[in-house]
């Protein structure tokens, strides 16, 4: 029997980072779906400029590790299970796709067709993080677990180990895969609690929140 999917709804009610794995494989062709699906986010002017590393099996997600993360500092790791995720996916941003796209008759009147710096807010940055959250709600709809994280200063070093094309930016990594009963060490961020809707929505003009305390009434 499969197991029951969960909707969008669900999918953004029960995803938390999964930072411990088993290191069971997944069924053949399930990443190239997750994938196939991710890729079909928003895309500015469809420049359609977001292109997916992916690793899959203990031999290629371990030449990740070893350029990401060298044996020396694995003892202090706070998350080994991470390390057991069966699949790992690199997600880039091509800035080149964007500048040509609008560089074309039907967009070149924005002014953003020539370089990195005409934009204020780089789209294919945006449109590469709508991926990866969908990657993640789909990971979580089949009711796996996934966490994303950053390369930080190993991004050049990947980049090299696997070949990306220098100009490809790798915004961050989804690791995939059958949750471990418990988590090894969860976050510490997770004792933060969420902020309350009123917080964060302002209706019809920004608002602050009253944050006073209450009033000594003694």
């Amino acid at each position: 029997m499969e197991p029951a999917r969960l909707n969008v709804r669900e999918a953004l009610e029960n995803r938390r980072a999964c930072r411990s794995f088993l290191g069971s494989p997944l069924p053949p062709g399930l990443l190239d779906d997750f994938v196939d699906r991710a890729r079909r986010t928003p895309s500015a002017g469809n420049a359609q400029g977001v292109e997916f590393l992916v690793l899959e099996g203990s031999e290629q997600t371990a030449a990740y590790w070893e350029v990401t993360l060298p044996e020396r500092d694995r003892d202090v790791f706070p998350w080994p299970g991470l390390l057991l995720a069966p699949a790992l996916v690199v997600i880039y941003a091509d800035a080149d796709r964007y500048l040509e796209r609008y560089s074309e008759p039907d967009k070149s009147a924005a002014g953003l067709g020539g370089s990195d710096e005409d934009w204020p807010i780089p789209y294919w940055f945006i449109d590469a993080a709508f991926a990866a959250l969908a990657l993640q709600l789909l990971v979580v709809g089949e009711d796996l677990g996934c966490c994303f994280f950053g390369l930080f200063g190993r991004e050049r070093a990947v980049a090299d180990r696997f070949g990306a094309p220098e100009r490809q930016r790798a915004i961050g990594v989804v690791a995939i895969g059958y949750p471990a009963p418990e988590d090894q060490r969860a976050s510490a961020s997770t004792g933060r609690g969420r902020r309350d809707l009123d917080e964060v929505l302002h209706r019809g003009r920004w608002s602050i929140p009253d944050v006073s305390p209450p009033e000594d009434h003694r």
